[in-house]
């Protein structure tokens, strides 16, 4: 990101909210460039609208600038370290079978999110199922098996694992895809690459139901 906005941004996150004017005097800059960068960092959704700012004493209104719940996703995070901790902690007061039932739960949680489609049609459902499995950020594909003694059945390729991370650590983690999958398809796919394992990506093979 371009310097000028990049300190905008951290004087936002600073102060909770700041003028024009008060950006100006911060950055050295004229009132007009910094409302340039303050229109560029809005279009990008990481500035909300002005709002009016009271004053203490007479004169023409002031306008606070704040930052978009968008613009959390700039400053730096630490998710994976936490969760690395968190596992760390979970191995050292459970079980490995009770870990295991853990991350089933967790898949469980994630897939009551999903509008199941109506009807039987199972190529029905596996759409619906990467659309919602790409609005949780897995970057997944299907295609069809055509030839073979796999003719009819499916492939599930996914590009990136929201938690891989972490994955690569603790590979029951992996429990969480394994359940979600096999709730969203209603049969259980079998994986035959594994990205926590160094493979490109997570690929598994399906059989529809009854298949």
């Amino acid at each position: 990101m371009q310097a000028t906005r990049e300190r905008i941004l951290n004087i936002l996150k600073e102060r909770d909210q700041a003028t024009v004017g008060e950006l100006s005097r911060e950055l050295g800059l004229t009132a007009v460039t910094v409302r340039h960068h303050l229109d560029i960092l809005r279009s990008e959704g990481f500035v909300a609208p002005p709002l009016v700012r009271r004053r203490k004493t007479p004169g023409r209104p002031q306008y606070a600038y704040t930052l978009t719940e968008d613009a959390s996703a700039f400053f730096p995070k630490k998710y994976d370290h936490l969760a690395g901790l968190i596992l760390s902690e979970v191995h050292a007061c459970l079980s490995p079978a009770e870990v295991n039932q853990m991350m089933k739960r967790i898949g469980e949680h994630v897939a009551d999110q999903f509008a199941f489609p109506g009807g039987d049609n199972f190529e029905v459902r596996l759409i619906a199922a990467v659309e919602f499995l790409n609005g949780q950020g897995y970057l997944a594909r299907w295609e069809r098996c055509e030839d073979g003694e796999d003719a009819g059945d499916y492939l599930l390729h996914i590009s990136n694992c929201p938690y891989e991370r972490v994955a690569r650590q603790y590979h029951e983690v992996c429990t969480i895809d394994l359940t979600l999958l096999t709730r969203l398809l209603g049969t259980s796919p079998q994986r035959i690459a594994w990205a926590a394992q160094g493979d490109h990506q997570c690929i598994y093979a399906i059989r529809p139901p009854g298949g």
